[in-house]
C-alpha cells in the first residue's frame, strides 16, 4: 500500500500511484484529472485531492477551500493573538462572536453530554499548568504540585460556559478553552461542504483530520492506515472508507515528560494523563464527530465507549490497549 504520512499516527493511501504531494505552501497542480494541495492548518499538516475534468475550476475550488480553512484558523486557533479563541480565553466574554465559533462550541456540549464530561474543551488551564511545570529546568518529574493541580481544575468544568449568538461568557474566573480536540474536524468539514457545493463528489481532504468524499477515481475505498505510535512505519490496522472520517487519538503525541506519564490527553475531572489505551481510533460520518469522540474515547472506559457508540448509532472505534490488546466496536 503506497501511504502518505499524516502527522504521528494516520496515513492516508494516495489516489494514484506514484503521486506524491507537494511540498508545504506550494501552488495546486494537476495530473490528468488530479489536482493536488499540500499546506498547513491548525498547526498540522495538511491536504487536498480533488477529482475534476476541469483544471481551472480544481485549483478554483483549491484556493477557496484553503481560503476557508485559513479564515476559520483565525476564529479558532490559541496561537494568534487576535483570534477569537483567544479573545474569549483573555477577556473571558466575548460579545457578538463568530457564528462559526457558537456553533463549534454547540457541537462540544454535545458530545460533552454524550461522553459524561469526558469531552471537556475547559482543560486548557490544565495543560498549561503542565507545560509550565515541565518547561523548568528543575521541574519536578512527579509532576505539578496538588495544591497548583487543585487550582486548574477549579477552572475546568464546560457547564460554566454560556454559548449562545449574542455572546460567549465564563461563569468562573480563570477559565480558558482548547479548541484542540475537535477543530481540525470541523474544518475539515467545511471544506468538504464547500467541495460538494462546487460539484465535487470524490476527494479527499485532511485540515488535520482526515475525511473522504466518494471512492477512490477506480471505484475502490480509500484506505486509511492506523500507525504503531511507537513504531511509526508499522501500520496496525488498514481501514477501507467512503464518504467518512477517520480520527486517532494517542499518548504518544504529545508528551510532557521523557517517560510520557504525563501527554495532552488530560481528564478533566481529576487532571491525570491515562493510560488506558495506546491508541483510540474512530471511523464516524463526519470528521468533527470523529474528532471530539476519539478525544472523549481516550478518557473512557470500555463499558462507557461501548454504550456511547450504542446511543450515537452508528460509527466504528478500534482500540489497542496499554498491554496491546485490541478491540473492534461497531464493526
Amino acid at each position: 500500500m503506497d501511504v502518505v504520512t499524516r502527522r504521528r499516527i494516520i496515513g492516508i493511501a494516495a489516489a494514484a500511484g506514484g503521486l506524491a504531494l507537494l511540498p508545504l505552501g506550494c501552488p495546486a497542480r494537476a495530473e490528468g484529472h488530479l489536482v493536488t494541495w499540500r499546506g498547513q492548518c491548525m498547526g498540522a499538516v495538511a491536504s487536498l485531492q480533488i477529482h475534476h475534468h476541469d483544471r481551472a475550476e480544481a485549483e478554483r475550488l483549491i484556493a477557496a477551500a484553503t481560503a476557508e480553512a485559513v479564515r476559520l484558523e483565525r476564529i479558532f486557533s490559541l496561537h494568534r493573538d487576535d483570534s477569537a479563541l483567544v479573545r474569549l480565553n483573555r477577556d473571558g466574554v466575548l460579545i457578538a462572536p463568530p457564528p462559526e465559533l457558537v456553533a463549534l462550541l454547540t457541537d462540544c456540549r454535545r458530545y460533552w453530554a454524550l461522553s459524561g464530561g469526558a469531552f471537556d474543551p475547559t482543560v486548557q488551564r490544565l495543560w498549561t499548568l503542565y507545560h509550565r511545570h515541565f518547561a523548568r529546568p528543575d521541574a519536578d518529574m512527579a509532576g505539578p504540585s496538588p495544591e497548583a493541580l487543585r487550582e486548574a481544575l477549579d477552572t475546568v468544568g464546560f457547564e460554566q460556559v454560556v454559548a449562545d449568538p449574542d455572546r460567549l461568557l465564563f461563569r468562573r474566573r480563570g477559565m480558558a478553552l482548547t479548541l484542540n480536540g475537535i477543530a481540525q474536524g470541523y474544518v475539515t468539514d467545511r471544506v468538504v461542504a464547500l467541495l460538494r457545493a462546487g460539484g465535487i463528489d470524490r476527494s479527499l481532504v485532511d485540515m488535520g483530520e482526515p475525511r473522504v468524499l466518494g471512492p477512490r477515481p477506480d471505484g475502490s475505498p480509500w484506505q486509511i492506515g492506523i500507525a504503531d505510535p511507537q513504531d511509526q512505519s508499522r501500520i496496525t490496522r488498514v481501514l477501507d472508507v467512503v464518504d467518512g472520517a477517520v480520527a486517532t487519538s494517542a499518548g504518544d503525541g504529545f508528551r510532557f515528560d521523557r517517560e510520557g506519564r504525563f501527554h495532552h490527553l488530560l481528564d478533566p475531572r481529576n487532571g491525570a494523563s491515562p493510560d488506558r489505551y495506546r491508541t483510540v481510533t474512530v471511523a464516524m460520518p463526519t470528521a468533527t464527530a470523529a474528532d471530539a469522540l476519539s478525544t472523549a474515547f481516550s478518557l473512557m472506559p470500555l463499558q462507557d465507549i461501548i454504550r456511547t457508540r450504542r446511543a450515537l448509532g452508528t460509527g466504528c472505534v478500534y482500540l489497542t490497549t496499554s498491554a496491546g490488546q485490541t478491540e473492534a466496536i461497531g464493526v
